[in-house]
């Protein structure tokens, strides 16, 4: 009687026992226990950017610092145009070339639009006021952007255009470790410190 057995299944058994452990490991380790270790540290590091740097007045959110979104009202600075209609969902820039003339004509058609609304020269209208960024969404404008808007927020306010200057002036941010970027303000943090003005 021969008691020799076929050891070929086994083999191939014991074969890919290893790859699949191996495989089941890694998907654990990286799709699921990375992944929860990353967002907990990032929690306990840095909780405001970890939920979307949310800001929030009488514990409701308002915006993120990160995002613009439009103010329609002539008491309110306004932030830069936005391809995406100030969508987070549809984050774009319009991908229009400077030659083209379609991009053209929008861009002087907004300078004079700009130039009627805060009453000052086109030839005084900053270019940030007219254009979209590559996301649509910045929600910063340079201390110019907003110099050319004090004027404005101060009459339909009532203010002294010295005190929405001197706001202006006390959230412009600096180039971040004093080296990267420009000067900047965030424009929904600097309208929600003019509502918060004495009346």
């Amino acid at each position: 009687m021969n008691n020799h057995m076929p050891t070929q299944p086994l083999q191939e058994h014991v074969g890919l026992r290893a790859p699949l452990l191996f495989a089941s490991l890694v998907l654990l380790g990286f799709g699921l226990l990375y992944s929860l270790a990353g967002t907990a540290l990032g929690r306990m590091l840095f909780p405001a950017a970890a939920t979307g740097s949310l800001i929030e007045r009488d514990g409701h959110p308002v915006g993120s610092s990160l995002v613009a979104q439009p103010f329609a009202d002539a008491r309110y600075f306004q932030p830069r145009p936005s391809a995406a209609n100030y969508d987070p969902m549809a984050a774009a820039g319009s991908n229009m070339a400077r030659s083209n003339p379609a991009l053209r004509k929008r861009i002087s058609e907004a300078v004079i639009a700009v130039a009627k609304r805060d009453g000052i020269a086109p030839s005084a209208v900053p270019m940030e006021l007219v254009t979209q960024s590559g996301g649509g969404l910045d929600p910063h404008v340079s201390p110019t952007g907003a110099r050319v808007q004090v004027a404005r927020v101060a009459k339909a306010r009532g203010l002294d255009p010295a005190v929405v200057q001197r706001l202006v002036d006390a959230e412009t941010e600096t180039p971040q470790f004093g080296l990267l970027g420009q000067p900047r303000v965030n424009v929904l943090r600097l309208n929600l410190a003019l509502d918060a003005l004495p009346r």
